[in-house]
């Protein structure tokens, strides 16, 4: 009796000082739980999505199947909306990109803003590199800069949506150097992947996440990096800025968000579950792998984290000659 009385003692004390695992205690999903994407199989959020629900499983770190629900259209737009309509829906989450703060920020018929939904958890912070077929004749990024000085509008760049980083990025370089190239959209990271390799396109802004494969494989090569420092795995190709070219660089992140409305004690099992994921070997791993940064936040932090990046992403949008409209 007394052995009893002292677990309850124990037990009470540390729920009172730790509520999220009290939260936590009282879900767990009971159904297969969807992970929502905006892009198609073959993008950066895709990808991502499924090699979570592999460590997921591999780790057995859930009691129920994650199922991965592309939705794409309008950069993130309808994936935002799919999500936002999922109101009180515990067996819903989205992987979020840096789409899903800026788009709101250019078009004014975006309905829904990250701000309307859960925050759960930010995983990375994702660097980029800016990469030709491996036969192009550009050997530089200055190479490239020159032809599409000298054939404005000839040269063309395989990308996500207008308001995507690629685009950003493209808008930064050609305010800043004269030259000039267009932007064709895909929706899926394997069609843009395609265009680039097979001809169609002469360059692509893409996450090594992404480019991983076929850079190993010799089919791509890389001519900068869209990084603040160089990649422990492109060691030898510079940044932006020691490539000689002083623009801002655009971040890209991606994390977990859930509908609105979800429960208080879903949240946590959200939180939880994401936490002890970053702490496997096969994240830490696929880190390593894809050249991600380690970005992990939750909770209040993560709330201030989207207002902070989305005032970077309004300057830098600013600057690019975007007109902003929030």
């Amino acid at each position: 009796m007394k052995t009893r009385w002292m677990l309850a003692i124990l037990t009470a004390a540390f729920i009172a000082t730790n509520p999220g695992a009290a939260l936590a205690q009282g879900f767990h999903p009971s159904k297969p739980v969807e992970i929502i994407v905006h892009t198609g199989p073959g993008g950066g959020a895709d990808v991502l999505a499924r090699a979570l629900t592999t460590m997921i499983e591999k780790e057995k770190l859930s009691p129920a199947r994650m199922q991965v629900i592309n939705k794409t259209g309008g950069g993130g737009l309808t994936a935002m909306a799919f999500v936002a309509e999922k109101k009180g829906d515990d067996h819903a989450i989205a992987l979020f990109t840096g789409n899903w703060l800026t788009n709101p920020l250019l078009r004014a018929e975006a309905k829904v803003t990250i701000k309307d939904l859960t925050p759960i958890a930010r995983l990375v912070l994702e660097p980029a590199v800016i990469a030709v077929k491996a036969d192009s004749p550009y050997k530089t990024l200055k190479d490239f800069i020159e032809a599409g000085k000298q054939n404005p509008g000839k040269l063309k760049q395989s990308g996500g949506s207008i308001t995507s980083r690629d685009n950003v990025v493209r808008q930064l370089l050609m305010k800043h150097t004269g030259a000039s190239w267009a932007f064709i959209s895909f929706p899926g990271g394997g069609e843009r992947i395609a265009a680039l390799l097979g001809g169609h396109v002469d360059m692509m802004v893409i996450e090594p996440q992404e480019a991983g494969e076929h850079i190993r494989a010799g089919n791509m090569r890389v001519l900068a990096q869209v990084s603040d420092h160089r990649l422990p795995g492109y060691p030898n190709v510079p940044t932006l800025k020691e490539a000689g070219f002083d623009v801002p660089i655009v971040p890209q992140v991606r994390g977990v968000v859930a509908p609105p409305g979800m429960s208080k004690e879903a949240v946590a099992y959200y939180e939880g579950l994401f936490a002890r994921v970053v702490q496997t070997a096969s994240w830490k791993k696929y880190l390593e792998e894809n050249q991600f940064q380690d970005g992990f936040m939750k909770g209040a932090e993560l709330a201030k984290f989207f207002d902070e990046f989305t005032n970077r992403m309004r300057d830098i949008l600013k600057e690019a000659g975007a007109k902003v409209v929030r």
